[in-house]
């Protein structure tokens, strides 16, 4: 392939020069520009900032007129009709002028960016800056100790703190550097290597882009670089009058971070970026929310945030009914046993293998070579074993033979062992044998064992039961199976703890909690927690408190929140490696940008070694050779257990050194500003990878510069590169060097055969190792395999989410208008007609007039306005025409109806002195449940009760969407494990998924609709002033976002709930783990029993004709 790529390159030229090419003429007008500003002077040059803003706001004046005049009309208009025309209008023009906008600044680009270059060459030759002192400038001179006011004049130092260390400017941009802006603004990736100053480079299309007004986001990996980069940046934009802040600085929902999200740029980390959308479409409150139009983002690290994190949704949760409830201790014990028996049995297994090998009997040898590997695969013995000569080929070999045809002979293997591990695909299966073990000391033998649900349900059918007795067989079945199938769940994630993940090496345990550790970073991931009861099932093997089960309220994944952005961006070193990623998923395309200076790092190829043993002994004599060759030596490893193998290594030998890992996390800054100096040693996990800048003194550079040793290769190839990129930065001389061995991960998995070949042929003895670029493109090619398979993860991931985002937006839509109001009246109207056809069309399918009537009362208390002959006889249209038009008169007069009532008792509690209420509490009910509505007093006063009416709307819409999408999140939850047992059907769970989840969301509308019709039709106010209470006399001091069907809480108090509940999200964004039904799960063809609570009435019918009837309310299952 590496052949064609080079014919293609020859013939068709390489993409990154082509686009080099095309950008080099705007680096050139950017200098002519940057040259001509030398004699403005600094209050001209300021002042080219208020030219552009002017550009812009002339070009764009017709458009923000014209939508000006369509949100007054909108504001003015009375039909719902209209106010959609206006609606769509709106959006044309919004398009219209965000697509002006754009031209603009590409139109203004050079010299904006050459006004950046020429501000910092000022900044970086002079101490201070004077220039006549702006109202912006008095404001940040009484918060900043960079800027001070003498007089009329304000100076500005070329000295300020970012994020506790004192910076003095040095930088001006490169070519190089405005080749990466410009790629930055045209929404593209660059690709820039470590020490090319990203953080200035990024400094251009912010500027450019600020200019509108309409916000840029930088988005950051952590909080530390969030807030460094803010303060670092944040002068040269302050300097020409644009707002700069740091999310991560303020408290979530607060006020703060709103106006940090007002700014005209934006800092943040990616995780908040996500959470403060999620806490927005929880929020109750417009003063609540803090972001606005996602704009423009540029994200730092991009790889790592796109790509890496994506991995994880973002969940923000709570407290969900029996979340405590679990197995695991229970199970645990039998799992040990269960573990510790494989374990030694297969001890004994391989030690057979190894005797019946080593005397050349390689069938039989295999076979029991073969079963150690399904057993046990991370057995530290058999990883050694397969790395003698031709061992793996007899594995290989044994393995292809059992798994032809289908794996028809593969239960010969299986027959003995206890459970069976699929290490590639992270899969584990019980044996015969291990149920039947576990099954010991247990009444019940099938206590392990899933019913057959389809021959169970024959027999029970073919009982001849009375229907009672046979509809309590089948829910006993269905409860059965709901508690087997978590049960082995459970069982299924402790054996995974016990046998595929690691402490020290996946996971750390810091004080009593299991924290998992990023395979990319080597950080900790502070929140984070394995999915599907898997980190329940690490918390009991490591006999610490297990945590309970949540639910979710809201999520997203990184993906899709970032697909929400008009324009996305992104820089880092390592992105050409995901370029077929980032364009599928992103439509973002790569752009190589060249160094400012050659590349003087030596990049040697790989050392393999047969053992880790030979292999780690190599590197220390490597070690101490470079120690006295006074270079630095950073040794980068991909666990915290290798880290500290390596560092007792390292004492025995006498070597001082420090240690960087997620256990010593603390210490980086430290660590890292010690890591450049002669001779000094440094050991860390790949969290030195990313933003870690060693800087080296002149006596290094002589010396050779900084040297990279790699302990073995990552699965990602971005991982290795960002650890040699640590080294040769802008120019530095410096080298790296990777020693692999045939036990390391990668090459057990992917990539030892034909390595393996090579060294049995050559010979080589214990000690010995081969060195040959074929050898490192083998061991690239292996990690392209685990590229590729980890990118199928996140793109099935993706098609999961891409499922729930449909949902979510329509969710959010309707959320966003219930609580601004404006589209409000036009849903309500909507949800009326639609609820209207659906009863109407249904009930005259079957000329059921009674049981339309019937709906009609409940749903909307109100009788028919047709008779029954009018109905049989008219057409459906004319029908729901009529009846909207009827339904509308009667929601009008309901409403107006209530205004009056209410209105006296408001003019009572507003003109009586002795009150000094602002916000008040009115109680409304439909005569089963009560909900409380907050409103401004004095505002229902000045309207005459208008307010009022107005905010009872809201509260109802969002009290009543955010149940049903509560519980339809929890359903969607358990939808997700459930079809996962089609691959068994050989049908694809991901097709079933989206048939499944479409139904689930059409019932969920649909009672959705009906629920909020029936409190807005049935609700009536008390005329009772007692009812009437002070808002902020009754705040509710209870955070665990529990319900009550009786009395709901009031819009402040969920206000204030949700507040809570969002604000700890960032610390506890868990997983939800798996719920047991409260109901059997039905197949819709099943035939149930239905009983009419009011009547008694009893009814045989499929599930799916009986959905309807079931939720209406008046039906219930017969249990």
């Amino acid at each position: 392939m590496s052949i064609v790529n080079s014919l293609l390159k020859v013939f068709l030229g390489d993409k990154s020069g082509k686009d080099l090419k095309k950008l080099t003429p705007l680096v050139d007008e950017i200098n002519k520009h940057f040259i001509g500003m030398s004699s403005l002077s600094n209050d001209e040059l300021r002042g080219k900032t208020y030219n552009f803003k002017k550009i812009i706001s002339d070009k764009t004046f017709e458009l923000a007129s014209s939508l000006k005049k369509l949100n007054e009309s909108i504001t003015n208009e009375s039909s719902n009709i209209e106010k959609e025309k206006l609606f769509s209008e709106v959006e044309i023009v919004e398009k219209d002028l965000s697509e002006t906008k754009a031209q603009i600044l590409d139109e203004i680009l050079p010299e904006a960016f050459a006004v950046v270059k020429e501000t910092a060459r000022r900044f970086y030759e002079n101490e201070s800056v004077k220039v006549f002192a702006s109202e912006f400038d008095k404001e940040i001179g009484s918060k900043k100790s960079y800027v001070t006011i003498d007089g009329d004049n304000a100076i500005w130092k070329n000295s300020w703190d970012a994020a506790g260390k004192n910076i003095l400017w040095d930088m001006i941009h490169y070519d190089v550097q405005l080749i990466g802006g410009i790629v930055l603004h045209q929404g593209r990736i660059g690709e820039m290597q470590t020490g090319e100053g990203k953080t200035l480079v990024s400094t251009l299309p912010i500027y450019l882009n600020a200019l509108t007004g309409d916000g840029v986001h930088l988005v950051t990996v952590n909080d530390y670089l969030a807030k460094r980069d803010s303060a670092w940046m944040g002068p040269i934009f302050e300097f020409h009058g644009l707002r700069v802040d740091c999310i991560d600085h303020h408290k979530p929902n607060s006020p703060e971070r709103r106006r940090a999200y007002n700014a005209d740029i934006t800092y943040g980390t990616n995780n908040e970026f996500g959470f403060d959308y999620l806490r927005d479409n929880m929020s109750h409150s417009l003063d609540d929310i803090v972001q606005r139009k996602h704009n423009y983002a540029i994200i730092d690290e991009v790889d790592s945030v796109l790509i890496d994190d994506a991995r994880t949704p973002l969940i923000i949760s709570g407290p969900t009914k029996d979340g405590d409830r679990h197995e695991f201790d229970n199970l645990k014990p039998k799992i040990q046993n269960l573990v510790s028996l494989q374990k030694t049995y297969l001890s004994t297994t391989l030690a057979e293998a190894k005797s019946l090998i080593n005397n050349s009997d390689n069938e039989k040898g295999g076979f029991f070579l073969y079963r150690v590997f399904r057993g046990l695969p991370k057995n530290k013995p058999l990883i050694k074993f397969l790395s003698e000569e031709g061992v793996k080929q007899i594995l290989q070999k044994t393995e292809n033979f059992y798994m032809q045809d289908n794996n028809r002979e593969m239960h010969q293997i299986d027959q003995e062992l206890y459970f069976t591990i699929d290490e590639k695909n992270n899969q584990i299966e019980l044996t015969e044998k291990g149920i039947e073990t576990l099954s010991k000391d247990l009444d019940d033998k099938d206590f392990f064992i899933m019913p057959n649900i389809a021959s169970d349900i024959a027999v029970i059918e073919n009982k001849g039961l009375t229907p009672e007795e046979e509809a309590k067989e089948k829910n006993d079945l269905f409860n059965e199976f709901n508690v087997k199938s978590e049960r082995i769940h459970t069982i299924n994630q402790l054996l995974k703890a016990f046998t595929l993940f690691e402490k020290d090496v996946e996971y750390v345990v810091v004080e009593n909690k299991v924290m998992i550790v990023d395979e990319q970073t080597g950080r900790i991931m502070d929140g984070r927690r394995y999915s599907d009861g898997l980190h329940q099932a690490i918390e009991a093997k490591e006999n610490v408190k297990i945590e309970a089960a949540t639910q979710t309220f809201a999520t997203i994944t990184l993906q899709n929140y970032f697909r929400l952005y008009s324009k996305l961006s992104g820089m880092t070193g390592t992105a050409v490696t995901e370029a077929g990623e980032f364009w599928e998923i992103y439509k973002l395309d790569v752009t190589e940008i060249p160094t400012n200076r050659p590349i003087a790092r030596k990049d040697q190829d790989d050392l393999i070694y047969k053992s880790k043993r030979e292999k780690y002994n190599a590197i220390i004599d490597e070690v101490i050779n470079l120690r006295n060759q006074k270079r630095p030596v950073l040794i980068g490893t991909t666990s915290v257990e290798i880290s500290e193998l390596l560092s007792k290594m390292l004492n025995r030998s006498n070597i001082n050194h420090n240690v960087l890992n997620a256990k010593l996390h603390k210490k980086e800054a430290d660590i890292v500003a010690e890591a450049g100096n002669p001779g000094v040693v440094t050991i860390a996990t790949n969290m030195a990878g990313r933003g870690t800048d060693i800087k080296l003194s002149k006596e290094v550079i002589d010396a050779g510069g900084l040297a990279i040793i790699g302990t073995e290769r990552h699965d990602s190839r971005r991982v290795d590169r960002q650890l040699r990129g640590r080294s040769g930065r802008q120019g530095d001389p410096g080298s790296s060097q990777f020693y692999v061995s045939f036990e390391d991960n990668l090459m057990r998995l992917f990539g030892q055969d034909r390595v393996a070949n090579i060294m049995d042929r050559m010979g080589l003895k214990d000690g010995e190792n081969i060195q040959h670029p074929m050898v490192t493109k083998s061991i690239e090619r292996a990690q392209k395999k685990v590229e590729e398979n980890n990118f199928g993860i996140r793109k099935r991931l993706l098609e999961y989410d891409d499922v729930m985002n449909s949902q979510r937006n329509i969710i959010y839509t309707l959320r966003k208008n219930a609580l601004r109001g404006d589209k409000l009246q036009i849903d309500i109207s909507n949800i009326m007609f639609d609820t209207i056809e659906e009863i109407v069309r249904a009930n005259k399918a079957t000329n059921n007039y009674k049981n339309y009537e019937f709906e009609l009362i409940t749903t909307f208390s109100m009788t028919s306005p047709i008779d029954e002959n009018e109905f049989l006889e008219s057409d459906e249209d004319i029908i729901i025409n009529k009846l909207f038009d009827e339904l509308k008169t009667f929601y009008a007069n309901k409403k107006e109806l209530n205004r009056v009532i209410a209105l006296p008792v408001i003019k009572n509690v507003y003109e009586n002195k002795s009150n000094s209420f602002k916000r008040i509490v009115v109680p409304f009910t439909d005569g089963k449940k009560v909900i409380n509505i907050v409103t401004d007093l004095e505002k229902s006063y000045e309207s005459n009760g208008e307010n009022l009416i107005e905010d009872f709307e809201k509260s109802i819409s969002l009290a009543i969407i955010d149940e049903k999408w509560k519980n339809h999140l929890r359903k969607m939850d358990e939808l997700k494990q459930s079809v996962q047992l089609a691959v068994h059907e050989q049908k694809d769970p991901l097709l079933i998924y989206k048939f499944e989840a479409y139904e689930l969301f059409k019932s969920m509308i649909h009672v959705l609709n009906k629920e909020l019709l029936s409190f807005l039709f049935k609700s009536n106010l008390p005329n009772n002033q007692g009812n009437i209470k002070d808002a902020g006399s009754n705040v509710n001091t209870n955070n665990d976002y529990k319900t009550s069907k009786e009395e709901s809480l009031n819009s402040d108090q969920l206000a204030e709930r949700a507040r809570s509940i969002g604000a700890s999200a960032s610390q506890n964004s868990q997983k939800v783990e798996t719920i047991t039904r409260e109901l059997p799960k039905i197949g819709r063809n099943e035939k149930v029993e239905i009983r009419n609570s009011s009547t008694g009435e009893i009814k045989t019918l499929k599930f799916k004709q009986a959905e309807k009837l079931l939720q209406n309310g008046e039906w219930e299952i017969k249990q």
